[in-house]
């Protein structure tokens, strides 16, 4: 364990670093000064822009300057932004939870409609209810995910009214920002009406969650199905039967457990593409995530902004998917025994 441990923490630790040079690079390759890029600082503060270089030691080579800026992030100083003149740290700690929000709230509904749906396939494999539901996960992976968020608009907001176009709540509520997840925040709110607030909120979600869950939901209803198909026909199952237990009992007691170890590192894989997708979606239903605030940034050529937060998703990519591998790899047992085989 301890060697994984080591293994899994220099991989961190080599693809942050990789990460940090890709984000110093980016300041020497967009348009204009270095440390304009860095800071924000536009360069007739004049003041602030010679303590900035003084900061970076714009004066000294590439590796000083490298050096400098990594103390600069760890401080939390990532710079300002050019269009609102706002710390970019602020920005991003403010901006980052609501795409986190919306991207669980799409996997747990992508695991709950897509794991029964796929041991259903897998239990019904080669009959009508097996080929039904492969044609329309084939169909939702199919169906782009802003051309889907469209349809959703048109059909549910537009003609029938049921849900918002956008936003994340009604401007009747004036939530205090806590935690910056919105649900979190209503329910440690004493100044609005918690059931209308959340009734809402949730109303709000709904199609934002749908355009990025049906997608997932797809891919985890064909990865089960997959794993189960291979967990039922393989030897220790045969011996169960033979055993005497009933098909439930088999199920039960070995399929379900034995199968979805396999699905967990799969599912853990797909967490980039999701919040890929949810970045996508922001912008269509003017959700204020991440994503819709990088747009933002790119329509404004606001670097600094793009900079910190390509840094900041691609760290939250990094850490979530290792730790789930990492998980992963020290709880399944066929793991631990194929890793002390080839020591």
């Amino acid at each position: 364990m301890t060697n994984v441990l080591l293994r899994y923490t220099n991989l961190v630790l080599v693809t942050l670093f990789i990460l940090s040079l890709l984000s110093f690079i980016l300041a020497y390759l967009f348009p204009g000064e270095a440390v304009e890029n860095l800071t924000g600082l536009r360069l007739n503060e004049l003041t602030a822009m010679q303590n900035s270089a003084l900061m970076y030691s714009a004066d000294d080579n590439i590796f000083v300057q490298y050096w400098h800026y990594i103390g600069e992030l760890f401080a939390g100083n990532w710079g300002v932004s050019f269009s609102s003149g706002l710390p970019l740290y602020e920005d991003v700690g403010h901006y980052l939870p609501a795409s986190i929000e919306l991207s669980a709230y799409a996997l747990f509904l992508s695991f709950f409609i897509g794991l029964p749906l796929g041991f259903i396939a897998a239990l019904r494999h080669h009959k009508l209810t097996d080929y039904s539901l492969l044609s329309v996960s084939l169909l939702g992976y199919s169906i782009p995910v802003f051309w889907l968020a469209l349809l959703l608009i048109l059909v549910f907001s537009l003609q029938l009214g049921w849900f918002p176009l956008s936003g994340r709540i009604s401007l009747l509520f004036e939530i205090p920002s806590i935690t910056d997840f919105i649900i979190i925040d209503i329910l440690l709110s004493d100044s609005i009406d918690k059931q209308a607030a959340l009734i809402s909120a949730f109303r709000h979600l709904i199609l934002p969650t749908l355009s990025i869950a049906v997608v997932t939901t797809t891919l985890i209803l064909r990865i089960t199905r997959r794993s189960v198909i291979e967990t039922l026909n393989s030897e220790f199952i045969l011996a169960a039967y033979a055993r005497g237990l009933t098909p439930r009992q088999v199920l039960m007691r070995h399929g379900i457990r034995n199968a979805l170890i396999p699905i967990l590192p799969l599912l853990a894989m797909q967490f980039p593409t999701l919040l890929t997708n949810a970045m996508i979606v922001e912008s269509i239903f003017s959700w204020p995530g991440i994503g819709n605030w990088l747009i933002q940034a790119i329509y404004q050529q606001d670097y600094p902004a793009i900079r910190a937060g390509m840094l900041a998703v691609s760290v939250l990519v990094v850490i979530f998917t290792m730790s789930i591998d990492l998980t992963i790899r020290l709880t399944d047992p066929r793991r631990r025994r194929a890793e002390r085989a080839t020591t």
